[in-house]
């Protein structure tokens, strides 16, 4: 087996798809993990840490679409949407929710596998959104990286472009915590010169705008010593 090569993780109830899926990839120099309904997908991609995720939407315990929301929060990693649903408002919802790629039943493995290099070519690149659209708390908070509007509690919030840019930051790396110099770099942008708790005045401001309660915030969570993280869920 090669250590190094990439895992994929097939999510399909269907046991002889998931098994042709399977098959393929492996011939392609990929490891494969496979599950059965939403709650195992979780579970594995826990515990393998996929590279990329082959998602069907039509599970027995959950929707497709309820894992990868959850997915989204945690992670961004690679995700292409398997199902039978070919109407184009069912693909775009896919997409909005953090699909990177959607394939249609009846499909060609070797496209899929085709499809599964391209994908993971492209997210070596400059990391992009998450999802177009993303809440947290039971949609206490809102993000729409397309129009750029945030919501709390579902009423629109004014954000400088600077608090965007450092929100959409630790949205891009979910569970990572960044160092103020990270997030200068990342956010405000790396020829900035000056003093690094500029950073602590953005993230001040933008807790009083996002968190219910700034002093005891949920979102944008301080590592003592180190920085800060994302801390919805």
């Amino acid at each position: 087996m090669n250590q190094n090569a990439k895992t994929i993780l097939v999510v399909d109830d269907e046991f002889k798809i998931a098994q042709v899926i399977s098959s393929y990839l492996e011939k392609a120099g990929y490891q494969v993990c496979t599950a059965a309904n939403g709650r195992q997908a979780l579970d594995l991609f826990e515990q393998f840490n996929p590279a990329l995720v082959i998602l069907d939407l039509m599970l027995p315990d959950t929707s497709g679409e309820e894992v990868c929301r959850n997915l989204r929060k945690r992670s961004r990693v690679p995700i292409i949407m398997v199902t039978a649903k070919i109407e184009e408002q069912d693909i775009l919802n896919g997409l909005d929710i953090g699909a990177d790629d959607y394939v249609t039943k009846p499909f060609s493995p070797r496209q899929l596998v085709a499809r599964v290099a391209a994908l993971l070519r492209r997210s070596e690149a400059d990391p992009l959104p998450l999802a177009n659209v993303m809440s947290f708390l039971d949609g206490d908070l809102t993000i729409d990286f397309r129009s750029h509007e945030v919501k709390k509690a579902g009423i629109s919030v004014n954000l400088t472009p600077n608090e965007f840019k450092l929100l959409s930051t630790m949205l891009k790396y979910p569970r990572k915590v960044f160092t103020r110099d990270e997030l200068i770099n990342l956010s405000i942008g790396q020829d900035y010169v000056g003093y690094d708790r500029i950073i602590d005045t953005h993230i001040k401001n933008l807790r009083q705008k996002i968190e219910t309660d700034s002093r005891n915030p949920r979102y944008i969570i301080t590592v003592h010593g180190i920085g800060y993280r994302f801390g919805g869920e």
